[in-house]
């Protein structure tokens, strides 16, 4: 039996048994059998390269961040491409019409962000129809992911397609689950927390760890509210991705005024026509604030910095981070650091590497 079918199994299953008190522990298991499974069709299978994406499927990472854009066959994401950036994806008033990743380079606030626009996906990509698996493998390397949805067709097709990102481990607008989890050599399994936790219990601990043959592991839960479901991620956590979301209704012209401020009102949700060029500087903000980059302007001794060309980095990002941007070896040749700005007391503030920046700094590296 092969992969494909167990899931179909347990699913099966799963949908056979009842849900209540005396079945979470069956069903805890089932789901950590699932998620095995699912972890098995993410690795490469023999004759193909770590990607899985085939010969000039993948596009390098360019910039200073990663979108990619998810959608089903013709809802506009290669017209959006087209507008943002200067690369031109094939568009088409049918579906398929983009069968290979294209990446373009949206400039926006003096930073680079790399679009990448991937074949349209449908129900049961990540059970590898179409180029389905591929996709969502490029998808899980982005910063941010635009979930490009259109306007005029049910809301299903939403769901379809959150529900294909989760079964290939992809998590959207979540954290990382409050759980600790050290494997040990012997010792058994031991759990503790910082307030008892409401679902779970060492019984399904010690089950769900006994599937993945881990028979000596120190668990400690520090947020009450966490699930089965946060556990089985935690165990899987190498393959699992927590990458943030925007859901964009494509062809808002196309729909009623009411419908269309229904979906605006969604949570990390927009509305935009690419036809009437609706929405698009809105979405070009929105994509900005949820990348959460930061420009920083650098500047040498006696010389003023030169604020149309700044240096972007990550929100929360410190001295040293600014150094290895600039250079990898600067930070063992750093001395101190003069601070002009929001992250400064006063200015300047002379300050060390551990030292935070905020956006709009100026900055001046000294070193040894």
């Amino acid at each position: 039996m092969g992969i494909l079918e167990k899931i179909q199994q347990i699913q099966d299953e799963m949908a056979r048994t009842q849900k209540n008190k005396a079945t979470e522990y069956h069903i805890g298991l089932l789901k950590g059998k699932l998620a095995k499974l699912r972890r098995e069709l993410l690795e490469p299978q023999p004759g193909q390269g770590s990607s899985g994406g085939g010969q000039g499927f993948e596009v390098a990472k360019a910039g200073d961040a990663r979108v990619a854009l998810i959608g089903f066959p013709s809802v506009g994401k290669s017209s959006f491409l087209s507008k943002v950036t200067n690369t031109r994806s094939e568009a088409a008033n049918y579906e398929f019409t983009t069968l290979t990743s294209v990446g373009g380079i949206l400039e926006y606030n003096g930073a680079e962000v790399q679009i990448v626009d991937l074949p349209g996906i449908i129900k049961a990509a990540a059970q590898g129809k179409g180029r389905g698996r591929q996709v969502i493998a490029v998808a899980r390397t982005a910063d941010l992911i635009l979930m490009v949805l259109d306007a005029t067709k049910g809301s299903d097709q939403r769901e379809i397609l959150e529900n294909e990102l989760e079964s290939m481990g992809i998590r959207l607008n979540k954290s990382r689950p409050n759980i600790s989890l050290k494997i040990k050599p012997t010792g058994g399994v031991k759990l503790n927390s910082l307030s008892p936790p409401k679902y779970l219990d060492e019984k399904i601990v010690s089950g769900l760890l006994k599937e993945y043959k881990i028979h000596s592991a120190d668990v400690l839960i520090r947020d009450e509210n966490v699930t089965i479901d946060d556990f089985i991620d935690i165990i899987n956590d190498k393959h699992i991705s927590y990458v943030k979301c925007l859901y964009v209704y494509n062809k808002a012209d196309a729909v009623s005024l009411e419908e269309c401020d229904r979906l605006a009102r969604l949570p990390d949700t927009l509305v935009m026509s690419c036809e009437l060029d609706l929405g698009i500087d809105e979405l070009k903000q929105e994509i900005w604030d949820k990348l959460a980059l930061i420009r920083l302007y650098t500047k040498r001794r006696g010389i003023l910095p030169n604020f149309d060309d700044p240096m972007v980095v990550r929100e929360n990002s410190t001295i040293q981070q600014v150094c290895d941007a600039i250079h990898r070896d600067m930070k063992n040749q750093f001395k101190y650091a003069l601070i002009w700005g929001a992250s400064a007391k006063h200015s300047p503030q002379k300050c060390g590497i551990n030292h935070p920046v905020c956006d709009e700094d100026v900055v001046q590296i000294v070193t040894k």
